[in-house]
């Protein structure tokens, strides 16, 4: 990790959000280390790269704040507290994508939803996939469900009616 990759996260977070249509998108940086590193005390990763980045990215104007404990960022998200989270690692942004979109119901035994959406940013294309990897284990049980398929669709819609030269 270095300053200019964590900076170009963040603008490429900022640009994925005002690409869905929010006008002042509040991005969220979380910390690599516990509690975003606790000043240089759990590791220097904050001091040293991501605060400089999040400096950079407030000086073209980006609303970024952080860099935020990870155990907390998430719950303040789905709060409402901001509109996108950059996650310094796959699992950071994975895990609670996954505790929020796939709900067990546990007296029938089954999923009720196994909902989420992979969008890769940067790329010269729009990405976007089921959160869910394949699902080989539930092909031809009729036990599979098309909502992460739509969902990631929609939002493949989305994001290309955003760029300007959809517009």
């Amino acid at each position: 990790m270095r300053t200019p990759r964590v900076l170009e996260v963040i603008r490429l977070a900022w640009r994925a959000c005002r690409d869905l249509g929010i006008e002042r998108p509040r991005v969220a940086v979380a910390g690599l280390n516990p509690h975003a590193g606790e000043n240089g005390l759990f590791g220097t990763e904050e001091v040293e790269e991501i605060i400089p980045a999040i400096e950079a990215a407030r000086s073209e104007g980006i609303d970024a704040r952080g860099p935020l404990p990870p155990d907390s960022v998430f719950p303040e998200m789905n709060g409402g507290w901001y509109d996108i989270v950059v996650c310094m690692y796959h699992d950071q942004g994975h895990i609670p994508t996954k505790m929020l979109g796939f709900r067990f119901d546990r007296e029938r035994g089954a999923w009720d939803a196994v909902e989420g959406v992979n969008v890769t940013l940067g790329l010269p294309i729009i990405r976007t996939s089921v959160d869910h990897g394949t699902g080989f284990a539930l092909a031809g049980t009729g036990e599979s469900s098309e909502r992460s398929l739509v969902n990631a669709i929609d939002y493949a819609i989305r994001l290309s009616s955003g760029r300007p030269s959809a517009r």
